[in-house]
């Protein structure tokens, strides 16, 4: 057999482990052939089945971690449990059903441990972090009710016909369009993610056209005085480039959120890399799904 050439990409998923001694040592015992990579700053597990076998050990590990944490959870929502139409009790965690909200996600991931099941189509909330998401519930709940079909349209339909509803399609229409404005002399790399007023992206092109100060303070950021700004193109990073891009040592100073982009932390990246993962699972179920059609 050839030798892998230094720019193909190896075969296998990535992993992500807390900072304790234990855990490492449990997860080098399951995947002896794993090793840390310094460019993804996570553990690189080989093999295409790498991700599967990955994650039918993190359900071994959650199956066994804090039975007492778990059942003293359980006894917690027995005594006071939260009645709700979004929430029900599983055999082995708490149940999540609600419309979607991109801010809902973003709040249910907060919660310890908090996972979401593709084949379900619910977020899992293990017993053991019952005080965890009971602290959280009420936000949930209000953005969940926020969300429902009928509100949208009820909010919709109140400001039919207003400025209002000219901004939103504004707004809308602007973030299709897949652009962004920068600086004309801070110019972002075009090589790794970047962390920006719409999320965490990946610059492609230069279109080297002007954009008007109204339109990047009414849709993006406050415009610095006297400084001109360019259009950037940019896509939705994929999970490989979010895994090998090298956090910032800390949050990003005022001035570079004033320019618009700066370095994404370790926070931001794990978000991103959890949306990147869902996105290509799926992709995945869309295409298994053709092939079985």
């Amino acid at each position: 057999m050839g030798e892998r050439s230094e720019n193909e990409t190896p075969m296998g998923a990535t992993m992500d482990l807390p900072h304790d001694r234990i855990t490492v040592e449990r997860f080098r015992e399951a995947f002896p052939r794993a090793r840390w990579s310094e460019t993804r700053k996570a553990w690189f597990v080989p093999g295409r089945t790498a991700q599967r076998r990955i994650g039918r050990w993190l359900a071994q590990i959650e199956a066994e971690a804090d039975a007492f944490a778990h059942d003293k959870g359980r006894d917690a929502f027995a005594f006071d449990p939260i009645e709700s139409r979004y929430l029900e009790a599983g055999t082995a965690a708490l149940l999540i059903r609600t419309p979607y909200s991109k801010t809902l996600v973003s709040e249910i991931r907060e919660i310890r441990d908090a996972r979401w099941d593709a084949d379900r189509l619910v977020w899992a909330v293990p017993y053991r972090s019952y005080e965890d998401l009971r602290s959280r519930w009420s936000m949930i709940e209000a953005i969940a009710a926020r969300s429902e079909p009928t509100a949208r349209k009820q909010r919709r339909d109140a400001i039919r016909g207003t400025d209002e509803e000219e901004v939103a399609k504004a707004r809308i229409r602007e973030r299709r369009r897949k652009r962004y404005p920068v600086p004309s002399n801070q110019l972002p790399p075009f090589d790794r993610a970047i962390s920006t007023a719409v999320g965490i992206v990946v610059f492609t092109a230069l279109d080297g056209e002007l954009a008007d100060a109204e339109t990047v303070e009414s849709f993006y950021f406050p415009v610095t005085a006297g400084c001109d700004y360019l259009w950037v193109s940019w896509r939705a990073g994929i999970l490989e480039e979010l895994a090998t891009t090298w956090p910032a040592k800390s949050g990003p100073p005022a001035e570079d959120r004033l320019r618009g982009w700066w370095l994404p932390t370790l926070e931001e990246l794990r978000t991103a890399r959890r949306e990147a993962r869902s996105r290509e699972k799926s992709r995945q179920r869309r295409l298994e799904g053709k092939f079985t059609a």
